[in-house]
């Protein structure tokens, strides 16, 4: 059970973006969520965006673009969240890493 206050942490980095492994930097941060048992992390892949130094990352079919914007979020409960961020500091490279208060609604899995 999550209470009903937690923290939403989104980071913004690229698709190729990649750990020291090699292993996609996304894949690695969901990875570390899991092992630390955080509530859940999803991974939205965008199909437009640019960042810090402006360049345009577009799907559009005529422009061949590398590196897609891709938003990992994490809700969890302050405390654990505020413990995994200096785990993935230590990974990320460039992007963007923010941090909001949100308020669980629900929290359930389906059972199959």
């Amino acid at each position: 059970m999550l209470p009903e206050k937690g923290l939403l942490l989104r980071i913004f980095i690229g698709e190729d973006d990649r750990c020291k492994n090699g292993r996609p930097l996304y894949e690695e941060i969901v990875m570390k969520a899991r092992e630390l048992n955080l509530a859940g992390a999803t991974v939205l892949k965008g199909v437009m965006g640019f960042g810090k130094t402006s360049r345009i990352h577009t799907s559009k079919f005529l422009v061949l673009s590398e590196d897609l914007p891709v938003v990992v979020e994490i809700v969890d409960t302050e405390e654990k969240i505020n413990k995994f961020i200096p785990l993935i500091e230590e990974i990320i490279q460039g992007g963007m890493i923010t941090l909001e208060r949100v308020s669980i609604l629900k929290y359930k899995g389906v059972e199959r």
